[in-house]
């Protein structure tokens, strides 16, 4: 494996919560915390802390509203994130054809 492609990782999108919510929003228009909770498991402290860290990225877009007395947040995902996302994803599958050719029957 080379060096400069686990350099190339984006370290913003490997966290796997942040993962896991970028790979989501990037299948749905948005989508509220409380379904992205749901989805990833996170608590609601990671997932907040995790979701801040994407915004403050520009990787997502928030929306807070209020229906009827109750707030509600929705989360989109920015052409900035879904270019960030797909680029892990080629890394990601470079670094694996890498570890293929090294050991094709990995196992054995």
């Amino acid at each position: 494996m080379n060096r400069e492609q686990i350099q190339n990782l984006d370290p913003i999108v490997h966290a796997p919560v942040r993962l896991a919510v970028l790979s989501i929003l990037n299948t749905v228009l948005s989508a509220q915390f409380t379904w992205l909770k749901e989805q990833t498991g996170a608590s609601d402290g990671a997932l907040s802390t995790h979701l801040s860290k994407l915004e403050e990225h520009g990787y997502i877009s928030v929306e807070k509203k209020f229906v009827g007395k109750k707030p509600q947040t929705s989360y989109s995902i920015t052409a900035k994130g879904s270019r960030a996302l797909l680029d892990h994803l080629e890394q990601l599958r470079i670094i694996i054809e890498q570890q293929e050719k090294i050991n094709p029957h990995p196992g054995t």
